[in-house]
């Protein structure tokens, strides 16, 4: 069990007791146009579905600051078929990651950009990552503003990639390089 911490931030593996606020946040339209779309919302099946019975070799964290749960990150190592897909070689230690800010007044406050770089930094150093991976939407410039200031730079664009609220979304395909 992983427990991840830089000032304010801390980040833990999801418990069950964790559920609600999966169910509340992947309720909101808010996150939910970014995160799974506002025609999936999430009750308590899907979320223990989704976040709690698959073993998928995702590592699911609860992202608390100042001692309030606010989100949710994922990271996991770049399967064979996604080096594929995204056109990396098969023997680089790749790591992709998702997360949402669920309690909306923790957004724009620079709380995403610190996530984002913690969790890149452990993967660094902890997890021997040679590049992190993101593919967020075009149109969520927002994201694609932190992912930015955390020194992620775009290497392609990815059409139709992602279906998204019953339409196929362009994405990017960003990385962090270690340095």
């Amino acid at each position: 069990m992983t427990v991840i911490e830089s000032g304010n931030l801390f980040i833990r593996p999801l418990e069950k007791d964790d559920a609600l606020l999966l169910v509340k946040w992947l309720n909101d339209p808010e996150v939910l146009q970014w995160y799974e779309g506002r025609d999936r919302p999430h009750d308590l099946h899907k979320v223990y579905e989704h976040f709690y019975e698959s073993d998928d070799g995702v590592f699911k964290n609860l992202v608390i600051w100042d001692q309030k749960p606010i989100g949710y990150v994922q990271y996991y190592p770049l399967s064979e078929e996604e080096k594929r897909i995204y056109g990396y070689k098969f023997d680089e230690s790749l790591y992709g990651m998702d997360q949402f800010i669920g309690e909306l007044n923790y957004q724009n406050r620079g709380v995403g950009t610190k996530l984002v770089n913690t969790v890149v930094d452990y993967l660094f150093h902890a997890s021997g990552a040679e590049k992190v991976v993101m593919d967020p939407q075009v149109r969520n410039h927002r994201a694609l503003r932190c992912y930015e200031k955390c020194g992620f730079r775009t290497v392609r664009r990815l059409v139709s990639h992602e279906l998204h609220e019953g339409k196929k979304e362009n994405c990017l395909l960003i990385e962090r390089i270690r340095s």
